[in-house]
């Protein structure tokens, strides 16, 4: 039985991404779409043969500096939720400005990020940091606090310091919750990355995959931006199911 939904959760995707491409090209051939407009699956895929060493190249980078992001804000979402925890003062008191991150956008601040870290993969890495925090303080947060209070009636009858009662019982409580962040965390990353390139970049030698988008789409080059932007999704759900492995993982250990 597992090994028939492990073959349905794998062959779902792939018939719809098949589906989805037919249907693309046929909608290019009925209508006489422009290629500048529209282009036919077979010409995004030439392109992708013909570029595919930049476009991996410009892949790797953006993947760096995605999971640069994703670390810093585990680490810091993390600590932050600890914080929040501890205190309800501290919590009503910096809450708003978490919310703040997740409802400024990101391409008000942007700009601002290269001013002060200048271009390059540093800025990068901050805007993608700044996009995939919040769902970690939130649901790092959520986890810590839900934790049922005869639990910690428990811990304080058995005299356990605040230490212990955050680190063995408030903690492994929150372990679901940080990870369902991380999952919602590793898709912003990305789009973060890809923000942050748009503005900061990596010079005049390499370019990452937000470069190669805001080029092709400057120059109308059509094919080329579907083939960057296809490795965009790609790179997405790579992050996405690596996150979700490690979490099962982790969760049956937890468990």
């Amino acid at each position: 039985m597992n090994n028939n939904n492990n073959y349905i959760t794998v062959l779902a995707p792939l018939v719809v991404f098949v589906l989805f491409v037919i249907i693309w090209h046929t909608c290019v051939v009925i209508f006489s779409l422009p290629p500048y407009l529209v282009p036919s699956p077979y010409r995004v895929f030439g392109v992708f043969r013909e570029n595919y060493a930049v476009l991996l190249s410009a892949t790797f980078l953006t993947a760096m500096a995605a999971i640069g992001g994703l670390l810093l804000s585990v680490v810091l979402g993390t600590s932050i939720a600890l914080l929040f925890s501890q205190s309800k003062i501290i919590r009503q008191s910096l809450y708003p400005y978490a919310i703040f991150l997740q409802t400024v956008p990101i391409v008000a601040i942007a700009p601002l990020i290269v001013v002060w870290f200048g271009n390059g993969f540093t800025s990068v890495i901050v805007v993608a940091f700044i996009i995939s925090l919040f769902p970690i303080i939130t649901n790092g947060t959520m986890g810590l606090m839900a934790v049922k209070p005869q639990w910690i009636d428990l811990f304080v009858i058995n005299n356990a310091s605040s230490w212990q009662i955050l680190f063995k019982l408030r903690f492994p409580n929150a372990v679901p919750y940080l990870l369902t962040g991380a999952k919602i965390s590793s898709g912003l990353s990305v789009i973060g990355a890809i923000v942050g390139e748009f503005f900061a970049g990596y010079g005049a030698r390499y370019h990452g995959l937000g470069y190669l988008i805001t080029f092709t789409s400057g120059q109308m080059k059509t094919d080329y931006l579907f083939s960057a932007v296809f490795m965009s999704t790609i790179l997405g759900l790579v992050f996405f199911g690596t996150l979700s492995l490690i979490s099962n993982y982790i969760l049956r250990k937890w468990e």
